[in-house]
C-alpha cells in the first residue's frame, strides 16, 4: 500500500510540473504574438504593452485561441482578417501597404530637398552691407571709453 501511495504522489507531482512547463510555454507564445500586434487604441504600443481595455481583450483572445490549439500563424491571420494589416507592426509589402513602406523614404527625400534648396538660396543671396548710420553706431558702441579721456 505505501508503494502505491508513493507512486501516486510521484505521478501527481510529475503532472503538476508538466502543467507548469506547458503554462510557461503558453505564456511565451502569447507574449511573442502580442508583441507583434499593434494596439488599435494606442497605435504606438503593442497589445502586450498597452493597458487599454481592447488590448486586454485581445490578449485574452490570443491566449484562448492558443489554448484551443490554434497555431501562431492562425492567430495572426485571424487578427489581420478582423482588423486589417494595420494591426501588424511589420505589415507585409503589398500594394495596399505600399504607402506605409514608402512614406518614410519619401519624407526623408523631401526634407533633404528642402534643406538643399535653402542652402543654395542662402549662398546666392547677396551679403547685406550696413549703411553709414549703422556703422557709426557700431563704432560708438565698440569704442573704448578710456580713449575718450
Amino acid at each position: 500500500m505505501p508503494r502505491f501511495l508513493i507512486a501516486l504522489l510521484l505521478a501527481w507531482s510529475c503532472l503538476a510540473q508538466g502543467a507548469e512547463v506547458s503554462e510557461s510555454s503558453l505564456d511565451a507564445r502569447v507574449s511573442h504574438i502580442t508583441e507583434q500586434l499593434r494596439c488599435l487604441v494606442c497605435q504606438n504600443e503593442s497589445i502586450a504593452e498597452s493597458q487599454a481595455d481592447l488590448a486586454k481583450d485581445l490578449r485574452r483572445q490570443v491566449r484562448e485561441m492558443l489554448t484551443a490549439g490554434k497555431s501562431e500563424k492562425e492567430v495572426r491571420d485571424y487578427m489581420v482578417e478582423r482588423y486589417g494589416d494595420f494591426v501588424l507592426y511589420d505589415p507585409p509589402l503589398q500594394t495596399s501597404t505600399l504607402l506605409l513602406w514608402l512614406s518614410p523614404a519619401v519624407l526623408a527625400i523631401l526634407a533633404l530637398g528642402v534643406f538643399a534648396r535653402t542652402l543654395v538660396r542662402r549662398r546666392k543671396a547677396p551679403a547685406a552691407t550696413p549703411d553709414a548710420a549703422a556703422l557709426a553706431k557700431a563704432r560708438a558702441l565698440l569704442a573704448d571709453p578710456k580713449d575718450e579721456k
